[in-house]
C-alpha cells in the first residue's frame, strides 16, 4: 500500500495545489484566533512599504522645491520662522512612524506565527495519531504503508514552512498590488516587461522543486532504513548485542554508505539547480536594468520629477524582488503541496475492519461461547494459508490451550478471534452470531490479550498496568488487584517509588526490569481489563518453569466463568487446560485433554516426549 506516485507533468504538479484547501482549513481549525490575527497584521504590514516609498517621494519633491525656491530663508531659525518646513516635518514624522510600525509588526507577526506553527504541529500530530488508531493491523504490517506513514509523519512538522509561505504570499500579493497600482499610473508596460523577465526563474524553480520531491518520494524506504540503522547503533534496546558482537563499525559503515548515496544525489541536483538558477536570474537582472534605464531617460526628458524617479525606481526594484519572491515561493508552494498529498492521502485511508451500522452489543455475560466454522486465512501477499479449515468451539468457563510448533497458526488464530483480522473463508460465531455483526470497540474491550511480543512501555509501573484498561487509570485498587493476580505486586514492591516508579531506561531515573518481571507486569494488563475473554499468547517465555506454572495456575483460577485461551510450549503448563488444540501447518491435527493426547500417537505426544526427555 502506498500513496500516489509523484507528479511528473507541469499540469499534474499544479493540480497538487488542491491540497492547499484542506491544509488551510486545518490551520484555521487549529486556531481561528491566531490565524485571523496573523492575516490582519500581515495586511497592515503589506501596505507599509508602498506608503513609506510614496512618503519618501513626497519628501524628495518637497526638498527639491525648497532648494529651488526663490528668496529661501537662511539658517534654521529663518526656515522655522518661515513655516516652509512644516509640511516637510510632518512627512518626516510620518515616515518615522511607519518605520517604528514596521519594526513592531515584524516582531508581533513572528510571535503570532510561531505560536500558530506550534499549534498546527500539535493539532496535525494528534489528528494523525487518531486516524492511525482507526486503521487495520494489516496496514501496519505492510512495508508500503510504513513508508506512507513515515512520509505523513514528516509532514505534520515539515510543512510549517508552507504555512509561513502562504501567509507571506498573501502579504506579498497585497504589497505587489499596491506597488503595481503606482507603476500603472506612470508606466504600465514596465509590469509586463518584469513578468516576462521573471518567467524563466519561475519555471526553473517549478522544475527543480518537482525533481526534489520525486527524489524524496522514491527514497522513503532508504530514509527509513537510515533512521533504523542510526537508532540501532545507539539505543538502550540494542546496546548489549552491538557491544558483544562488535557491530559498531559495521553499523557505522552501513549508515555512511546510505548517507553517501543521499548526499551524492542531493549534490547532483543542487549543482544543476544552482547553474540553471544563475542563468535565469541573469535574465531577470537584464530586464530590470532595461526598465531602470528607461525610467532614467524619461526623467532626463522631463517626464518625471526627481521624486518620481526615486519612487518609480524604488517601486520597480521592490516589485521585481517581490514578484521574483512571489513566483519562486509559488513554485515552492506547488512543490510543498506535493508533500502535503502524502499527509492527506494518509487521512483518506479507511479501515476495512469496522463496526456495522446496526452493530450488536457485546453479550454480558457470554452464554454459548465461540464457534469456528471452517475458518481460513492467509496474510496479504502470502502464498500459503496461515490457517485453514479450522472448525472447533470455545465454551464459556473453559480453558483451552493451543499447542503447536512455530508457524503453526496459534497467534493467527488469536488475531482472528480478536478481529485484528477477518477470515478469508468461513466465519467465527459468538453466541450464534457472526463476530462481524458485533460492535468492534465493545468486542475488543471485552477481551484481555497479552501477546508474546508485548510492549514494554517506558511509563510508570502504575501506567504500565493501567494500559490494560486505560479509562480506569485512576482506580488504584483495580491496578493493585491486577498486579496481585499476575504476581507483579512483588515486582512493584521492589521498585524505589513503587507504582509511581518509571520503568525502562529510555528516560531519566527509569529502572530496568528483568525479562520475567516485565512479563508479570504485562500479564497484569490482561487482568486489569476484567474481561469476558482472557488470552495469554506465550507471554511467559522469560519466566522459569516454576514461575510459569504458578502464573498459569492462577490464570486457570481467575478465568473461572470466562472463556480463556493460553498458548505455551511448556507442557507442564498446558496440561492443566480443560482442552488442548494441537495445530500443525495451520490446521487442527488433534483435540483432547492432556491425558487423552499423550495416550495416542501424534504430534502432541511426540513433542511431549521430546520435552520430557530434556528433564530426565
Amino acid at each position: 500500500m502506498s500513496s500516489a506516485p509523484p507528479a511528473s507533468t507541469l499540469r499534474e504538479r499544479f493540480s497538487a495545489l488542491r491540497t492547499l484547501r484542506p491544509f488551510i482549513a486545518m490551520v484555521w481549525r487549529a486556531s481561528p484566533g491566531l490565524t485571523a490575527t496573523s492575516l490582519a497584521l500581515r495586511l497592515v504590514r503589506a501596505l507599509v512599504p508602498v506608503a513609506a516609498l510614496y512618503i519618501g517621494k513626497l519628501i524628495i519633491d518637497d526638498v527639491v522645491r525648497l532648494v529651488q525656491m526663490q528668496g529661501r530663508p537662511t539658517g534654521l531659525d529663518g526656515w522655522l520662522a518661515s513655516g516652509e518646513l512644516q509640511g516637510l516635518g510632518l512627512l518626516l514624522l510620518a515616515e518615522f512612524g511607519l518605520a517604528v510600525l514596521s519594526d513592531v509588526l515584524i516582531r508581533v507577526v513572528s510571535l503570532v506565527d510561531g505560536l500558530l506553527s506550534e499549534t498546527v504541529t500539535n493539532a496535525s500530530s494528534v489528528s494523525l495519531m487518531k486516524h492511525a488508531a482507526t486503521l487495520d493491523l494489516e496496514d501496519f504490517e505492510d512495508a508500503g504503508f510504513q513508508d506512507q506513514l513515515e512520509r505523513a509523519r514528516r509532514q505534520t512538522s515539515g510543512r510549517l514552512t508552507l504555512m509561513a509561505q502562504l501567509l507571506a504570499q498573501a502579504q506579498a500579493l497585497v504589497t505587489v498590488a499596491s506597488f503595481a497600482a503606482g507603476l500603472l499610473v506612470y508606466a504600465p508596460g514596465l509590469i509586463l516587461l518584469l513578468l516576462v523577465a521573471l518567467l524563466p526563474v519561475f519555471l526553473g524553480e517549478q522544475h527543480f522543486n518537482a525533481r526534489t520531491y520525486t527524489l524524496d518520494f522514491g527514497r522513503t524506504p532508504e530514509r527509513r532504513e537510515l533512521d533504523y540503522v542510526r537508532q540501532t547503533a545507539a539505543s538502550a534496546e540494542t546496546a548489549k548485542e552491538v557491544k558483544i558482537f562488535g557491530l559498531n563499525r559495521w553499523l557505522i559503515d552501513h549508515y555512511s554508505r546510505l548517507a553517501a548515496g543521499f548526499y551524492a544525489e542531493n549534490r547532483r541536483l543542487a549543482l544543476r539547480r544552482a547553474g540553471w538558477g544563475s542563468l535565469f536570474a541573469a535574465v531577470g537582472t537584464v530586464g530590470y536594468y532595461l526598465a531602470y534605464a528607461w525610467i532614467v531617460w524619461r526623467t532626463l526628458d522631463g517626464a518625471f520629477s526627481i521624486g518620481d524617479l526615486t519612487f518609480l525606481a524604488g517601486s520597480f526594484a521592490r516589485l521585481r524582488g517581490l514578484l521574483e519572491q512571489l513566483l519562486t515561493t509559488f513554485s515552492t508552494t506547488a512543490a510543498q503541496a506535493l508533500y502535503l498529498n502524502d499527509l492527506f492521502s494518509f487521512f483518506d485511508m479507511q479501515a476495512e475492519i469496522v463496526s456495522p451500522a446496526d452493530a450488536r452489543p457485546f453479550p454480558h455475560p457470554i452464554r454459548q461461547g465461540f464457534v469456528f466454522e471452517n475458518v481460513g486465512f492467509s496474510y496479504p501477499g502470502a502464498e500459503r494459508w496461515a490457517v485453514r479449515h479450522l472448525s472447533f468451539n470455545l465454551r464459556v468457563g473453559e480453558v483451552v490451550a493451543l499447542v503447536g510448533e512455530n508457524g503453526a497458526g496459534k497467534t493467527t488464530l488469536v488475531k482472528l478471534l480478536t478481529r485484528l483480522y477477518d477470515p478469508d473463508e468461513g466465519r467465527i460465531l459468538l453466541d450464534g452470531h457472526d463476530l462481524r455483526e458485533y460492535d468492534l470497540d465493545a468486542l475488543r474491550g471485552s477481551m484481555g490479550v497479552i501477546f508474546q511480543d508485548f510492549v514494554r512501555y517506558n511509563f510508570t509501573a502504575r501506567d504500565n498496568i493501567a494500559v490494560g484498561r486505560i479509562d480506569a487509570r485512576e482506580d488504584q485498587a483495580r491496578i493493585e488487584r491486577a498486579a496481585r493476580s499476575s504476581q507483579a505486586d512483588d515486582v512493584v514492591a521492589g521498585l524505589p517509588a513503587g507504582y509511581e516508579q518509571r520503568i525502562g531506561k529510555r528516560f531519566k531515573n527509569g529502572v530496568e526490569l528483568s525479562g520475567g518481571e516485565w512479563q508479570k507486569i504485562a500479564i497484569a494488563r490482561a487482568y486489569m481489563r476484567e474481561a469476558e475473554v482472557l488470552i495469554l499468547d506465550e507471554p511467559t517465555a522469560a519466566l522459569d518453569a516454576r514461575a510459569e506454572f504458578e502464573v498459569f495456575r492462577r490464570f486457570k483460577e481467575l478465568s473461572h466463568g470466562r472463556t480463556a485461551v493460553l498458548i505455551s510450549h511448556r507442557f507442564s503448563s498446558v496440561r492443566m487446560a480443560d482442552r488442548i488444540l494441537v495445530l500443525a501447518d495451520g490446521r487442527i491435527q488433534d483435540i483432547g485433554t492432556h491425558e487423552e493426547l499423550v495416550a495416542r500417537p501424534g504430534l502432541y505426544s511426540e513433542l511431549f516426549e521430546l520435552q520430557a526427555a530434556g528433564y530426565r
